[in-house]
């Protein structure tokens, strides 16, 4: 369970770099009916208003994530997680010390906050916000917000290590059908079950195809109706590379690509 009550270790806000903002954003309020507010305009984000370097999404008013300009040098079209820190500086330091990368230095944000982003040692990419007058999203774990974040890697024990001695998560596994192997869970440190998060699971490199057998994190979004959610990515200019189809004890999902080529999960979560 993903909430506004951003404690430490838990995710506060992710946003989407594209390189083209019309698209995305005329996409993701077709499918999860988000408004686009580009930074410093009025609008929702369709044709000329969509242009510039960025801009927030609305649910019902309330910020649900970002958006923004790619213009990494060979960078795909991706979500990026971002998870509330106290001391960004001092997860910098936690992060190199267990083998990670800076790709971005921390830095200031205005009054907003601090934000660093980080590649885990096996070449996964996350980031962190220090919140000061803004501490992350205004929804989450409601129809249309995020309300789980995975990671697909390629050594399942080498992650829960890293992870765990950066943002001091707690982890519990969960066997999957058949031979599946184990599926981690992710719970912020000193919270209860209730409050996991999100997942880690073990993948081969070959499986790891978007990109090129690297592992990655990506957000899941909760729906209402998977399958009319669905309908829509693909008719929108989006694919569905899985589902929808029903997870027991979960409910039901779709993973999917938006038309950029950046990848999320829809789920309809059990009652």
């Amino acid at each position: 369970m993903i909430t506004t009550d951003l404690t430490p270790g838990s995710p506060c806000w992710l946003d989407l770099g594209v390189r083209d903002l019309p698209a995305a954003a005329a996409f993701y309020r077709a499918v999860l009916g988000w408004e686009y507010e580009p930074m410093g305009g009025e609008g929702e984000g369709e044709g000329e208003e969509a242009e510039g370097s960025g801009g927030m999404f609305r649910k019902d008013g309330k910020v649900v994530g970002g958006l923004g300009e790619l213009t990494e040098q060979g960078a795909r079209p991706a979500w990026m997680i971002y998870y509330t820190v106290t001391d960004a500086d001092a997860t910098t330091r936690a992060v190199e010390g267990t083998g990670g990368t800076v790709r971005v230095p921390p830095r200031d944000l205005g009054e907003w906050g601090r934000m660093a982003q980080y590649s885990d040692p096996l070449g996964g990419q996350f980031a962190v916000w220090q919140p000061g007058t803004n501490a992350g999203f205004e929804l989450a774990d409601e129809p249309g917000s995020l309300s789980w974040t995975e990671l697909y890697t390629t050594d399942a024990s080498a992650a829960r290590e890293f992870y765990g001695g950066v943002l001091g998560w707690q982890f519990g596994d969960m066997p999957l059908p058949g031979d599946g192997g184990a599926y981690t869970l992710i719970t912020p440190a000193g919270l209860p079950e209730e409050r996991m998060q999100g997942g880690l699971m073990q993948l081969r490199a070959e499986d790891l195809t978007l990109t090129g057998g690297r592992p990655y994190w990506h957000p899941v979004f909760a729906v209402t109706d998977c399958d009319t959610a669905a309908a829509a990515v693909t008719g929108n200019g989006g694919s569905v590379q899985m589902g929808p189809e029903d997870m027991p004890g979960v409910g039901r999902l779709a993973v999917c690509l938006d038309p950029s080529g950046a990848d999320f999960v829809l789920l309809a979560a059990e009652s």
